[in-house]
């Protein structure tokens, strides 16, 4: 078996713990990295750092953001009567893409999945009931992905919040069943988000 380099072999294992990265494609960015001008790995470097050093999360809808709170919880222009609740940061900029939805969002930050253990407490929830109860919000759109565990979340708050008397609504399954909002286009967004159903 061939061996690299140990800083080498060091960035290839950091590299396949990535999403979606293997052991070829972790080789092929090292190489590339090794091969790259030093400003241009340094480029990245810094981009990387200041990610880390500038992004939080929001307090109130607790997306990823550089000012709190971010900038759809502080627009004046937001339909402040509907909350969307997404699994991930990255979900909510799939359903801005439409340009048909203009209320605020919650961000769970993940699904309900016993067999990975997540539970309720792991997810983002304790802030959006506080959110339901101190607001004027009339409806709440589960906008949860149409897997498994996206169902078994949008189930269990439409249990959880059903008694607050507020409407909650489920996204219509525009979505194919198994997949990600983050890789649907604009039109299945905007069918899933025109088809939501109350629950």
């Amino acid at each position: 078996m061939l061996e690299y380099a140990e800083p080498v072999a060091r960035l290839i294992d950091e590299l396949k713990r990535l999403p979606g990265v293997g052991q070829k494609s972790a080789q092929r960015i090292a190489f590339y990295l090794l091969q790259a001008r030093r400003e241009d790995v340094e480029q990245l470097v810094s981009a990387i750092r200041e990610v880390k050093e500038k992004i939080g999360l929001c307090s109130s809808c607790n997306n990823v953001t550089d000012i709190d709170p971010c900038k759809y919880c502080r627009s004046s222009v937001r339909d402040r009567r509907v909350i969307c609740v997404v699994e991930e940061p990255h979900n909510l900029v799939t359903i801005e893409k439409t340009r048909e939805y203009n209320g605020l969002y919650h961000v769970l930050h993940g699904a309900l999945s016993p067999i990975r253990g997540i539970g309720p407490e792991d997810l983002k929830i304790k802030n959006l009931l506080e959110r339901l109860r101190s607001t004027e919000v009339e409806e709440v759109i589960l906008a949860t992905n149409p897997t498994t565990e996206g169902e078994a979340t949008a189930n269990y708050l439409n249990r959880l919040l059903k008694p607050l008397g507020i409407k909650i609504t489920r996204i219509g399954m525009g979505l194919p069943v198994g997949s990600d909002i983050e890789y649907a286009d604009e039109v299945t967004m905007h069918r899933a988000l025109a088809n939501r159903r109350e629950m």
